[in-house]
């Protein structure tokens, strides 16, 4: 007979059974002849044999709450997608535009060009572009909304 044990969802896998009894602590399991065996174990064994358990149980929580149990197809990707993907026209068209404002931003004075590539591609600041340049944030900003203008004039 069994005594107290803790009370808890278990892993179908879990091949022991832990519990207590009048203040011993036990371990149950079937041996591989398929012998039903228990043995006596320290309060310290028991302990780390219930943590077993409990860490069990927190796999098969989040196994059951968060990981996906459907199978996954690519097409049910792109629909769950929130962004649905690109198709061949529009990856060629969009490269295409890429290409042409690549050349367009070469054809600008250097001055331009600099600026404009630090601030839209490298992703800096006008002050830190200032200080780069040992100019003014004003000037700055004044050439990189030239390059623009010149951009969008040479791209329509």
């Amino acid at each position: 007979m069994e005594g107290k044990r803790p009370k808890r969802k278990r892993d179908k896998y879990n091949p022991y059974t832990i519990y207590e009894k009048d203040g011993h602590f036990f371990l149950s399991f079937k041996d591989g002849q398929a012998i039903y065996r228990t043995i006596q174990i320290s309060r310290e064994l028991y302990e780390t044999f219930d943590s077993f358990e409990l860490e069990d149980i927190r796999y098969l929580n989040v196994l059951s709450r968060h990981i996906e149990h459907s199978e996954v197809w690519e097409s049910t990707l792109n629909v769950r997608a929130l962004e649905r993907p690109e198709d061949l026209e529009e990856l060629v068209l969009r490269r295409l535009q890429e290409e042409e404002l690549h050349k367009a931003i070469r054809r600008l004075p250097e001055k331009q060009k600099r600026r404009l590539i630090l601030y839209y591609f490298e992703e800096m600041t006008y002050e830190q572009i200032a200080e780069l340049e040992g100019c003014s944030k004003v000037a700055v900003k004044y050439m990189i909304d030239k390059a623009v203008e010149v951009l969008k004039k040479n791209l329509k």
